[in-house]
C-alpha cells in the first residue's frame, strides 16, 4: 500500500476509477518492481521458462542464481530472509545434503505424487474453467478462460516458480499474487500432508530431524545450555484457566437447585389454591410467575460453570518474539466503524485512532481501517490530522510507556502521572506533547465548525476536486491510505502502522445492511490490502485503555493447544464517563462479571459488538479443526454383543462445505476448488486467493495500483449480490444486533469464544448516562433480539443439526431472544398490586401457617442465590441492585415497545429507523445526566409509578377508616406495590432532572392515562359492589 497514491475513488459497476491527490508532496517509495537481487544488486534473470527466477519456494526472496548458487556452495545453505534451506532447483548442482532429496527434480515433480492427484489437479482445473468468470475487461483475456486465481499469469501447469516483487509483506507468508503463477496449486497431496509423509522415506519430519542435525541446529543437551530454560518457559501454555474456588461455587450451585425445587413447590401450591372471588387476578398472576420461572431457568443455568483466566504475556514473548529472529506475532488488522460525524464527534473517533496506532505491537503487524459509513468529508479531513499527529504521538506513547494512550483520556487522567517516570526529559516532552495535542484539538474543532455549514455546491477538496461523497446515498467507493508501508514514518524516523480510509459505495435500490454491510466491506477490503489472520473491531468511541490488549488475545489465539478451536476473544465491555452511582446502570457489571464468565466456561461468551478479536478463517464460514477421535470397536454386526455396526457415513452439499477447515490442507485445498467461488466469496481473484491463506499476507508480487483497484471492486454496492456474505459468511444480516447473529453462527459451527479479563480493561467507551439516550439504546437492543427471534436463526430451532451448540449455550442464546417478551408479565405485575389496593382483591387466598413457609423459603432462596453469586463474581450490591432497578425500567418501557415494533415489523412490514447514540457530552461533569429529552418510552412508567402511588395512598387510606382489622390484608399488597415504586425511583429522579422538577408533557399524559385506566376498572370491574346498605326483604320496609 502506497500512502502518497491519493484519495482512491471508483464504482466497479461504472467502470469508473479516479485518483484525487491532496496538497501534500508525495513522499519518496521504495522500489517495488522486484526485479533486483536483494544480496548484490544486479538483475535476477529469468528461467528457462521464460519466468522470473525464485530462489527460495517458501518466501519468495529476491535473490539471482550466482548468488544462490554460492550460497549453496560456500554459505549456509539456507534463504536470508525465511532461513529455509535453499532447494536444489532444475539445473543446479548438488552439494552437501541434498542427498535427502529424491534423483528427479523435487520442484518439477513436488506436487505430480501420483496419477490421482493429477487427475484431482484436472478436475479442479476443469471445475474452474466451467464455473468461474470474472469479467474484468480485456486485461484477464490474456490469461484465456481461466481465472488468475486458479492459472495464474499464464494459462499452463504450475512449476513452484513464481514471480517476486519487493511489497507488503515481502514474501513472508509465501502466497503468490492472483496476477501470477502459484505456489501451490489446488491440488491435495503437498509437502507436510500425510499422504506426502507416507510417499517419502521416512517421513517429511524425520528428515527435517536429520537436516537440523546436519546443520547443528538441535541445540546441546538441556544440562550444557544455559538458555534450555528459558526455551522450556516458552514451550508452556500462553494461558490456563482458572476454575472459581469450591468453598464459593459449590454453596451457589446447591442454593440454585435448592431453589428450583422450592420453586416448583411453590407454582404447585399457586396453581391448587385459586381465590374464587378474583380469578382474573389470581390466573394473571399466576401466568406472570410462571413465565418468569422459565426466564430465571434461561438465565441462571448458564452460570453454572464459571471460571476466570489467566494469560502469560512473557511466554508470548519468548516463544514468537525471540532475539535476533524475524518477529513471529500474528499481524492483526483493526476496524473501526463510524456513521455520523456529529453524533460521532471526530475528535473521539481520532483518540480511538490514535490509541490504536500506538499500541504495544509491533507496527509492521498493524494496519487500522476506518470505515466512513455516512461518506463525510469531515471524518476524511479529521483522519487527514490525526495521521499527522500520530507521528509525533506515538513514539512519545511507546518511548514513556504512556497509559492510556489516547491523548483525550491520557490528559484528562486525575492521577500521578510522574509515578515510575525516571527519564530526566519526561516533563518537559509531555508539556510539549500536551501543548502540541491541544493544537491538534483546535485544528479538529475548526473543521467541524466548518462542517456545520455546508456550501450549496457542495464540499470541495484542497485540490479544487469535488468531494465524491457529497450525496451520501449516491457515491463511489472511496479509499485513502493516510500511513502505508512506505510513506508512514514517525518524527524519529520509525515505521508506523498502516492507516487506511474507507467509504463503500452506496447507491439507490440497493440494500447497504447498515453496521453489518460495513463490516463485511472492511473485511474484504483488509483481506485484499493485508490480509491479518486476525481482525480486532472497535465502535469509534471505544479506545485502546490497555496497550497490550492485543497480545492478550494472541495468548489465546495463538496458542498450539487452544487456538486452532477459538473463533474469537470477546474483552469486557468498560465505561468512562459515568455518573458514580451509576443510576441507570450503563456498566452493565451483572452482565460482563457474571453472565459472561459463566458462558466461558461452557463454549465461550456472546459477541457483543466491540472490543473483539477475531479469527478471520471462522468469519469465513470454516468448522475448527476435528481432533483426533478414540478408535471404535467395530465387529461385522454378526453378533449384537461386541462393538458397533459399521455404517457407510454420508455428506452433503453443505457439510462438505461446512467442514473444510476441519481436513489437512492439501484436502481443503482440494474442497475448495470443487466449490463454486462466485457463489460463496464473490467475483474477486485477488480475495479469493486470500481466503485460502489461513496465515495470512498479500501476494508478494502484486502491486498497490492493483491492490487498490481490487479494494474499490470488494466494496462496490453489488458486489454481494448472489453471494453467501451476511448469511454465512463475515456478519450476519436480519437484525439491527447483528453481532448476537454473527457469533450464534459460529459457535454453532463447532467453534468456541474466549472471555478475556485483564487486570487493567483492555477497551473504553462512552455510554449514554441520558435516561432518554439511554432508553433507546436499550430499545434498539432489544428490538434485534425480537427480530432474531422471528428469523430463521432464532436459537429455539436453529442449530440442532450436528450437535455442536451446547444446551446450556443454547439457553443463553434463547434467553438473549426472549427477554423482550419478560415485559408484557412484568408490566401486568407492576399493575396487579395498585388494582388490587384499589378493588381490595388480592391475587393468593388466605394463607396458613405451613403455606407460609413456601414464600419465606423462596424469598430466602432468591437472597442466597444473589449474595452466593456476588461472593464469587466479585460484583458489588450496589451494581447488582442498579442492575434489578433497571432491568424493571427498562422491561415496561423499552422492552415494551420493542415487542410491539417488532411485531408490526414482522406482521405489518412497518420499519423502525434508529439514529445513532450520541456520544457527545458537556463540559459539566455528568451534565447530560439531568438533561430531559423527550420520548413516548417515558410515559409507561410513569404511568405504572402514578397508578401504585394512588393505589398506596388509596389503601392506607381506607384502612384508616375501616379501622384496625383492615390492616392485616393491607400489608402484602403494600409490600407488593413498594417493590414496584422502589425499582422504579431511578427512573423517577431523571424525570425530576437537576431541578427537581418533571416536565409538564409527562405528568400530563402519565395522570390522564392512569386517570382513563382507573375509570375503567372501577366501571367494568366485577369484583366492586354496586350497592350497599340493609337487605330490604328482610326489614320488609317498602323503601
Amino acid at each position: 500500500m502506497e500512502a502518497s497514491a491519493g484519495l482512491v475513488a471508483g464504482s466497479h459497476n461504472r467502470n469508473e476509477l479516479v485518483v484525487i491527490h491532496n496538497h501534500e508532496e508525495p513522499k519518496p517509495l521504495k522500489n517495488l518492481d522486484g526485479q533486483f537481487c536483494e544480496i548484490c544488486g544486479d538483475q535476477i534473470g529469468l528461467t528457462v521458462d521464460g519466468d522470473l527466477f525464485v530462489a527460495c519456494n517458501e518466501c519468495g526472496f529476491p535473490a539471482c542464481r550466482p548468488c544462490y548458487e554460492y550460497e549453496r556452495r560456500e554459505g549456509t545453505q539456507n534463504c536470508p530472509q525465511c532461513k529455509t534451506r535453499y532447494k536444489r532447483l532444475r539445473g543446479s548442482p548438488r552439494v552437501e545434503g541434498d542427498e535427502d532429496e529424491e534423483d528427479i527434480d523435487d520442484i518439477e515433480y513436488e506436487f505430480n505424487i501420483e496419477d490421482e492427484h493429477e487427475k484431482q489437479k484436472q478436475s479442479a482445473e476443469a471445475m474452474a474453467y466451467g464455473k468461474m468468470s470474472y469479467g474484468r475487461g480485456p486485461e484477464d483475456d490474456e490469461n484465456g478462460r481461466f481465472p488468475p486465481v486458479i492459472a495464474g499469469g499464464h494459462s499452463r501447469h504450475v512449476s513452484g516458480e513464481f514471480p517476486v516483487g519487493g511489497g507488503y509483506g515481502n514474501g513472508e507468508h509465501g502466497m503468490p499474487s492472483s496476477l501470477h503463477k502459484r505456489v501451490h496449486p489446488y491440488p491435495s497431496s503437498e509437502a507436510g500432508s500425510e499422504r506426502w509423509d507416507d510417499k517419502k522415506e521416512g517421513g517429511w519430519r524425520e528428515r527435517m530431524d536429520d537436516w537440523k542435525l546436519q546443520q547443528g541446529n538441535l541445540g546441546q543437551e538441556p544440562d550444557d545450555d544455559p538458555e534450555m530454560g528459558m526455551i522450556d518457559e516458552a514451550r508452556q501454555p500462553l494461558s490456563r484457566k482458572v476454575p472459581i474456588a469450591s468453598s464459593k461455587i459449590n454453596p451457589y450451585r446447591m442454593v440454585i437447585v435448592a431453589r428450583l425445587v422450592i420453586l416448583a413447590v411453590f407454582l404447585r401450591y399457586r396453581l391448587l389454591n385459586p381465590v374464587h372471588d378474583a380469578l382474573g387476578l389470581w390466573l394473571t398472576s399466576v401466568i406472570c410467575e410462571i413465565w418468569f420461572a422459565v426466564s430465571w431457568i434461561l438465565d441462571q443455568f448458564p452460570k453454572w460453570f464459571p471460571i476466570d483466566r489467566e494469560t502469560y504475556l512473557d511466554r508470548l514473548s519468548l516463544r514468537y518474539e525471540r532475539e535476533g529472529e524475524p518477529n513471529m506475532l500474528a499481524p492483526v488488522d483493526v476496524f473501526v466503524s463510524t456513521v455520523d460525524p456529529m453524533k460521532e464527534p471526530p475528535l473521539v473517533t481520532a483518540n480511538t485512532v490514535l490509541s490504536i496506532l500506538a499500541m504495544d505491537y509491533p507496527v509492521e503487524k498493524i494496519s487500522c481501517y476506518v470505515s466512513d459509513d455516512g461518506a463525510s468529508m469531515l471524518t476524511f479531513d479529521s483522519l487527514s490530522e490525526t495521521a499527522e499527529f500520530a507521528r509525533k504521538w506515538v513514539p512519545f506513547c511507546k518511548k514513556f510507556s504512556i497509559e492510556p494512550r489516547a491523548p483525550e483520556m491520557y490528559f484528562t487522567l486525575k492521577i500521578d502521572y510522574l509515578k515510575d517516570k525516571v527519564q530526566p526529559t519526561f516533563v518537559k516532552e509531555r508539556r510539549a506533547m500536551k501543548r502540541e495535542y491541544e493544537e491538534f484539538k483546535v485544528r479538529i474543532n475548526a473543521l467541524v465548525a466548518k462542517a456545520s455549514k455546508v456550501p450549496l455546491e457542495g464540499w470541495i477538496m484542497p485540490d479544487g476536486t469535488p468531494w465524491p461523497g457529497n450525496n451520501t446515498k449516491d457515491h463511489p467507493g472511496m479509499i485513502q491510505v493516510f500511513l502505508g508501508h512506505s510513506g508512514g514514518f514517525d518524527v524519529e524516523g520509525h515505521e508506523l502502522p498502516r492507516l487506511v480510509y474507507v467509504s463503500r459505495e452506496k447507491r439507490p435500490g440497493f440494500q447497504h445492511h447498515k453496521k453489518a454491510g460495513a463490516m463485511n466491506a472492511l473485511v474484504r477490503v483488509a483481506g485484499v490490502l493485508t490480509n491479518a489472520p486476525f481482525m480486532l473491531n472497535l465502535d469509534c468511541d471505544h479506545y485502546v485503555n490497555n496497550s497490550k490488549a492485543v497480545r492478550e488475545a494472541m495468548c489465546f489465539l495463538m496458542d498450539p493447544q487452544i487456538g486452532k478451536k477459538v473463533c474469537y476473544v470477546q474483552f469486557p465491555q468498560r465505561f468512562d464517563g459515568i455518573d458514580r452511582h451509576d443510576r441507570y446502570a450503563n456498566r452493565n457489571t451483572v452482565f460482563f462479571d457474571i453472565n459472561m464468565k459463566g458462558l466461558d466456561g461452557i463454549q465461550g461468551p456472546v459477541y457483543v459488538g466491540t472490543g473483539c478479536v477475531f479469527k478471520r478463517q471462522a468469519l469465513y464460514g470454516y468448522e475448527p479443526p476435528k481432533g483426533p477421535k478414540r478408535p471404535k470397536m467395530i465387529s461385522c454386526g454378526c453378533c449384537p454383543c461386541f462393538g458397533r455396526r459399521r455404517k457407510n457415513k454420508k455428506f452433503s452439499k453443505h457439510e462438505s462445505n461446512g467442514e473444510i477447515a476441519a481436513l489437512g490442507d492439501g484436502d481443503k485445498e482440494h474442497l475448495m476448488s470443487e466449490m463454486n467461488f462466485e457463489k460463496k466469496f464473490g467475483q474477486s481473484s485477488i480475495f479469493v486467493t486470500s481466503t485460502l491463506m489461513e496465515d495470512g499476507g498479500v501476494p508478494p508480487s502484486s502491486s498497490p495500483a492493483v491492490l487498490l483497484k481490487e479494494a474499490i471492486h470488494v466494496i462496490s454496492c453489488g458486489y454481494e449480490d448472489k453471494t453467501e456474505w451476511g448469511t454465512e459468511l463475515g456478519w450476519i444480516y436480519g437484525s439491527i444486533t447483528e453481532d448476537i447473529l454473527t457469533g450464534f453462527k459460529m459457535h454453532c459451527r463447532g467453534w468456541r469464544s474466549i472471555y478475556c479479563m485483564p487486570k487493567r480493561a483492555a477497551f473504553k467507551g462512552s455510554a449514554p448516562i441520558n435516561l432518554s439516550d439511554r432508553l433507546n439504546q436499550v430499545l434498539r437492543w432489544a428490538l434485534g433480539s425480537v427480530e432474531i427471534f422471528f428469523s430463521r436463526h432464532s436459537p429455539l430451532w436453529y442449530g440442532y443439526k450436528g450437535g455442536k451448540l451446547k444446551w446450556l449455550e443454547r439457553f443463553a442464546y434463547a434467553n438473549t431472544t426472549i427477554y423482550p417478551f419478560t415485559s408484557i408479565p412484568l408490566l401486568a405485575y407492576c399493575i396487579l398490586p395498585a388494582i388490587c389496593l384499589l378493588t381490595d382483591k388480592f391475587i393468593m387466598p388466605p394463607i396458613s401457617t405451613f403455606a407460609s413457609l413456601f414464600f419465606i423459603a423462596l424469598f430466602m432462596s432468591i437472597i442466597a442465590t444473589g449474595i452466593l453469586e456476588l461472593r464469587w463474581s466479585g460484583v458489588s450490591i450496589e451494581e447488582w441492585w442498579r442492575n434489578e432497578q433497571f432491568w424493571v425500567i427498562g422491561g415496561i418501557s423499552a422492552h415494551l415497545f420493542a415487542v410491539v415494533q417488532g411485531l408490526l415489523k414482522i406482521l405489518a412490514g412497518i420499519d423502525t429507523n434508529f439514529t445513532v447514540t450520541s456520544k457527545a457530552t458537556d463540559d459539566d461533569d455528568f451534565g447530560e445526566l439531568y438533561a430531559f429529552k423527550w420520548t413516548t418510552l417515558l410515559i409507561p412508567p410513569t404511568t405504572v409509578l402514578i397508578i401504585n402511588i394512588v393505589g398506596v395512598v388509596a389503601g392506607i387510606s381506607d384502612a384508616i377508616n375501616n379501622g384496625y382489622q383492615s390492616w392485616g390484608p393491607l400489608f402484602g399488597k403494600l409490600f407488593f406495590s413498594f417493590w414496584v415504586i422502589v425499582h422504579l425511583y431511578p427512573f423517577l429522579k431523571g424525570l425530576m432532572g437537576r431541578q427537581n422538577r418533571t416536565p409538564t408533557i409527562v405528568v400530563i399524559w402519565s395522570v390522564l392515562l392512569a386517570s382513563i385506566f382507573s375509570l375503567l376498572w372501577v366501571r367494568i370491574d366485577p369484583f366492586v359492589l354496586k350497592t350497599k346498605g340493609p337487605d330490604t326483604s328482610m326489614c320488609g320496609i317498602n323503601c
